[in-house]
């Protein structure tokens, strides 16, 4: 999945289908909703445009394109990417990561031992959790501070705290 993002760019979102007739897109966020703030430069099924509008409606995000004004259009646009140039996002507070800063991170637990790379991230009504497949398969830590000890983004590095039920 992540394969179809160009270099420099990040995903900030995943069009999930059209909503109504008149060219606005149900989404799936990928990035806080100040990112997709209006008048973001955005990359969708390789066509440049940017957004007019975003606003969250229940678990998904209702997002209007310029230039996009009909289903037809919008339509094209299923499962596709909302890409925006990754030097364009503004800086995130202290230990606030964006998702593509953790997709690929090599998770260690505080003993030493290797579990795996996050793969996924997901979001659940009281965190988000980190999908890591390695040695003892798929291991879903939650986003939490006792779990999570350290993220180190230089090192491409998580710590985890080793809880009772985590390990399969």
């Amino acid at each position: 999945m992540t394969e179809d993002i160009p270099d420099g760019f990040v995903a900030i979102a995943r069009v999930l289908g059209a909503w109504g007739v008149h060219g606005e897109l149900k989404a799936e966020a990928l990035a806080p909703l100040e990112v997709l703030s209006s008048g973001r430069a955005v990359t969708v099924g390789g066509r440049d445009t940017s957004i007019e509008r975003a606003a969250e409606s229940g678990r998904h995000l209702r997002l209007k394109l310029s230039g996009v004004e009909s289903r037809e259009e919008t339509v094209a646009f299923r499962g596709q990417f909302v890409l925006t140039p990754e030097d364009s996002l503004p800086a995130l507070p202290g230990d606030v990561y964006y998702r593509f800063q953790l997709l690929g991170l090599r998770v260690v637990a505080t003993t030493g031992e290797e579990l795996g790379v996050i793969e996924d991230v997901f979001s659940t009504p009281a965190n988000d959790v980190y999908v890591v497949r390695g040695p003892r398969g798929e291991v879903l830590v939650p986003a939490v501070d006792d779990v999570v000890r350290g993220i180190d983004l230089s090192q491409r590095l998580m710590t985890v705290e080793v809880i009772p039920g985590l390990l399969p």
